[in-house]
C-alpha cells in the first residue's frame, strides 16, 4: 500500500523539546507552571489586541466556560452556526440549554447575518431571547464579522467567536480570535498548530480570564483546606502540553504560509477544471486556509472522488455535516436557507497539512485528474 497522505497532520518544529525538557527538569508537570503562563503570553502577543488568554484542556472546554461566564443555564437558548463541527454545539447542551441552528451564506460558508436576524426575531416573538450567539470561522475563513456583530449589538446578545480553525486568519487586518465577547482557540492534533490536545479562552477582561481559570481548576476557593462554593471543572492545560504550544508558536506564521501555499497550488493546477470550485477570500478576509476545500457538481461526483482518493491511501473528507442534520439535534429549532445542505452534498476537504511534500501534492493532483479523465 502507498504511504498515507493525511488530511491535516501534526507538524512539529523541533523547538518544542527544550520547553518540554525544562518542564521535566523543574518537575513542573501539573496543570500550571511557567510554560502555561508563557504560552498564554505568547498568544496574547500574537493576537495583539487588548485581550487575556486562559490556556485550557480543549477548545470545547473554552466554549463551555464561555457559556457559563455568560450565564447560560437550563432552559435558555443559544444560537449556533449549523455548518460546523459538533463541538461548537455540544457545550450548549452541557448547560441544559437549547441550540438554535442558523444556516450559512455562500460568500464565506459561515453564519448568514440575514438568517441570524430572522432567528432572533422569531425566538423573541416566542418569548425567549437567545442568551448568546456562537459564530464559527469555518476552515479558517473569517465569518462576516461586521454584519454578525451589528445584529448581535442591535439585539444586545453577546457573541462567542469560535476560532478553533482560524488561528492566523484575519478580518480587516485584525486577528481572528479577538472579535467576540469571548473567543475560543483549539490546539487539537489536526489544527494549524497543536499541543496534541488543548485550547484557549480569549477574554476582553482580566477579571473574566481569572474567573475562567478559577472554574477550570475545580473552582477551589481561597482557603487552606479544599473549599468549593461553585461547581468547577478539570479544564486547565498542563505545563508539559503548554511547552509544546510554546514551541509551536515559533512556526505558526510559517505553517499558515504553507497551508496557503497548498491552497494556491490546488487553485493553479485545477483552474481549467470546470468540475471544481474553490472558496474565494472576500475583500478584507485573510484565511489561514486550515483546510483547502472544493465544491463539486453533485454528491455522486464528490463521493466518487473521495473514494478514488481513499483507494490511493489519501485522506479527504466531506465538508462538515450541518448540525441540523445530526440525529442528536433532530428536535432543535433551525433557520435554514439551503446553503449548508448544499455545501455538505457537494463539498470535499483536500489534504492540507503544513508538512505536505511536493511529491504528496503531486499524488493528490494525479489522483484527482485521473478520476476526472477516466
Amino acid at each position: 500500500m502507498k504511504p498515507k497522505i493525511w488530511l491535516s497532520s501534526p507538524h512539529m518544529s523541533g523547538n518544542e523539546l527544550p520547553y518540554i525538557q525544562e518542564a521535566f527538569d523543574s518537575n513542573w508537570v501539573a496543570p500550571l507552571g511557567p510554560n502555561v503562563n508563557g504560552f498564554e503570553l505568547d498568544l496574547q502577543s500574537y493576537l495583539k489586541e487588548d485581550c487575556h488568554v486562559a490556556a485550557l484542556a480543549s477548545g470545547t472546554s473554552a466554549l463551555h466556560l464561555s457559556l457559563i461566564l455568560l450565564g447560560v443555564e437550563k432552559g435558555d437558548e443559544v444560537i449556533c452556526q449549523s455548518k460546523t463541527f459538533s463541538a461548537s454545539a455540544n457545550p450548549i447542551v452541557y448547560q441544559g440549554a437549547t441550540p438554535i441552528f442558523v444556516d450559512s451564506e455562500r460568500e464565506t460558508w459561515n453564519m448568514c447575518p440575514v438568517q441570524l436576524e430572522i432567528a432572533i426575531k422569531d425566538r423573541v416573538s416566542k418569548g425567549i431571547k437567545p442568551k448568546a450567539i456562537i459564530a464559527v470561522h469555518l476552515y479558517g475563513m473569517p465569518y462576516k464579522v461586521d454584519e454578525i456583530n451589528q445584529v448581535a449589538l442591535k439585539y444586545e446578545i453577546p457573541v462567542i467567536e469560535d476560532s478553533a480553525e482560524s488561528l492566523g486568519s484575519e478580518y480587516n487586518g485584525r486577528k481572528c480570535g479577538t472579535f467576540g465577547d469571548f473567543s475560543i482557540l483549539s490546539f487539537n492534533g489536526n489544527k494549524i498548530i497543536t499541543t496534541s490536545g488543548g485550547g484557549a479562552l480569549v477574554s476582553k477582561t482580566l477579571k473574566n480570564k481569572e474567573k475562567a481559570v478559577f472554574l477550570a481548576t475545580q473552582a477551589r476557593d481561597n482557603a487552606p483546606h479544599y473549599l468549593h462554593s461553585q461547581i468547577g471543572y478539570n479544564y486547565r492545560m498542563s505545563n508539559i502540553v503548554a511547552g509544546i504550544g510554546r514551541g509551536q508558536m515559533t512556526v505558526l506564521d510559517s505553517h499558515v504560509a504553507k497551508r496557503r501555499s497548498n491552497h494556491e497550488f490546488y487553485v493553479s493546477v485545477f483552474k481549467n477544471n470546470d468540475n471544481i470550485v474553490f472558496l474565494q477570500e472576500p475583500e478584507g478576509c485573510f484565511s489561514n486556509r486550515w483546510l483547502s476545500c472544493i465544491l463539486l457538481k453533485s454528491k455522486s461526483i464528490r463521493e466518487g472522488l473521495r473514494l478514488s482518493l481513499e483507494n490511493e491511501n489519501i485522506e479527504s473528507r466531506p465538508l462538515w455535516k450541518p448540525m441540523h442534520q445530526q440525529p442528536v439535534f433532530k428536535n432543535a429549532p433551525r433557520y435554514l436557507n439551503g446553503v449548508s445542505d448544499e455545501l455538505f452534498e457537494k463539498g470535499l476537504c483536500l489534504p492540507s497539512s503544513s508538512n505536505l511534500t511536493d511529491a504528496e501534492l503531486d499524488r493528490v493532483v494525479t489522483t484527482i485528474n485521473t478520476y476526472f479523465n477516466k
